[in-house]
């Protein structure tokens, strides 16, 4: 009589956790089904991950055009600046329009003064143009840890959800708990990988500004040497 009464409530379970996760006799089901299963919290959870996408791939094409630095034209540059001609280095500056250029269009209009006003000048004119190009990326990191966060909240509504249909079925079988549980770790997953990405690509950007300032600091020390002579 108690194996009957297992053996029925494990098909019992077993056949809830089939129609629930739209999986057939075979076992097997679609990647869409199971992602529908997640639950409503994967909604923003995608949108995050477009947001991600959309941020990391528009900020790698920003700091591409802005962040490079051309050595030919920074020799150039110098080269003029040492030959006094002030005139043509500036004309050089303005065809090259980059975050290098911006800054150091800003010396050259205080050439003359004191190393200590350059010197300012070029912080100030590099603090601008950072806070420019690196503009909404924070943005990246607080999807980072926003992402799994929901993930979280998500399989946590769903665990509480299955024990309260328990204690409305009064049916603990394995395949109620398993079947849902899965589903809910669904969003769990998604929002970690979604983390992942964004917290990669915030991180990569910011060592590509930190590269770029620590050659504005070189060529910055450079030009103060040039007009200091």
């Amino acid at each position: 009589m108690n194996v009957s009464v297992l053996f029925a409530a494990q098909e019992t379970g077993t056949a809830y956790a089939m129609q629930m996760t739209g999986a057939h006799e075979t076992g097997e089901m679609s990647v869409l089904g199971l992602f529908i299963k997640g639950g409503y919290i994967l909604i923003p959870i995608v949108l995050l991950s477009l947001v991600s996408v959309y941020l990391i791939v528009k900020k790698y094409l920003d700091f591409r055009k802005n962040l490079n630095i051309d050595p030919g034209m920074v020799e150039h540059f110098n080269n003029q600046l040492r030959n006094g001609d002030t005139k043509s280095a500036l004309a050089t500056l303005q065809n090259d329009n980059t975050s290098y250029s911006n800054i150091f269009r800003h010396v050259v209009g205080k050439l003359g003064k004191t190393q200590e006003e350059i010197e300012s000048t070029i912080e100030s004119a590099s603090n601008i143009e950072i806070a420019r190009v690196s503009k909404n990326l924070g943005y990246l990191g607080l999807i980072a840890g926003i992402a799994p966060m929901l993930g979280f909240i998500g399989t946590i509504s769903g665990i509480i959800k299955i024990f309260y249909n328990i204690s409305l079925t009064d049916n603990i079988s394995i395949g109620i708990i398993s079947g849902g549980l899965y589903e809910k770790m669904i969003s769990s997953g998604t929002g970690l990988i979604v983390g992942v990405i964004a917290y990669t690509g915030y991180h990569m950007l910011n060592m590509w500004i930190d590269k770029f300032i620590s050659r504005i600091e070189e060529e910055a020390f450079d030009i103060i040497n040039i007009v200091s002579r």
